[in-house]
């Protein structure tokens, strides 16, 4: 992750889950452009014309995270719930997809009301959130370490800060969540 300096985003963070206005609009500028990479992983890894669409995603995140106070602990933590909050976005959003597929009629919105990338993947997108559910019941410790480190791009490091346990366990985590999600994929 690109450095971002921790005291003043994390004094941005607590300042908004205390109710201090424009606490948010003054942490969006630094953290935008992680906020832009984070996004581009979610859709990805850039692959097709997505510039739009990154930025929609990154935008539709945004209003969900200012739209409520969040516990938000730290400069790691805010980019997991971000991670997260994107990841439902596009969960959403692939839902739409899957029931117009499936004749549901009503017009779907799109974020940029432009077609995402998302849409000729709707159907992976789902089951892989269908996975992570299941593997949530099972740990969620390792349900969140996969949003972290494949959707967030967060390292070891960030994500055993974000979590509070160590490198070692993070490591684990991962190999074990990966195990079980190849498992849960290939049904």
């Amino acid at each position: 992750m690109a450095p971002i300096p921790s005291p003043e985003v994390t004094h941005l963070l607590h300042a908004h889950r205390d109710g201090q206005p424009g606490a948010m609009d003054q942490l969006l500028p630094l953290v935008y452009a992680e906020l832009r990479r984070i996004a581009s992983r979610h859709l990805g890894g850039g692959r097709g014309p997505e510039t739009l669409q990154t930025t929609a995603l990154v935008h539709e995140a945004y209003l969900r995270l200012a739209g409520s106070p969040a516990d938000v602990a730290d400069r790691a933590h805010f980019f997991a719930v971000a991670s997260t909050a994107m990841r439902h976005v596009l969960v959403d959003y692939a839902r739409r997809r899957h029931a117009l597929k499936r004749g549901g009629g009503a017009h779907a919105t799109t974020l940029s009301g432009k077609a995402l990338a998302l849409d000729a993947r709707a159907d992976e997108v789902l089951a892989l959130d269908d996975a992570l559910g299941r593997l949530a019941v099972l740990d969620e410790r390792l349900a969140k370490v996969v949003e972290m480190r494949f959707f967030g791009g967060m390292d070891v490091e960030e994500v055993a800060q974000a979590l509070g346990v160590s490198d070692r366990t993070v490591k684990r985590d991962w190999r074990k969540a990966r195990a079980f999600l190849e498992v849960e994929l290939a049904e």
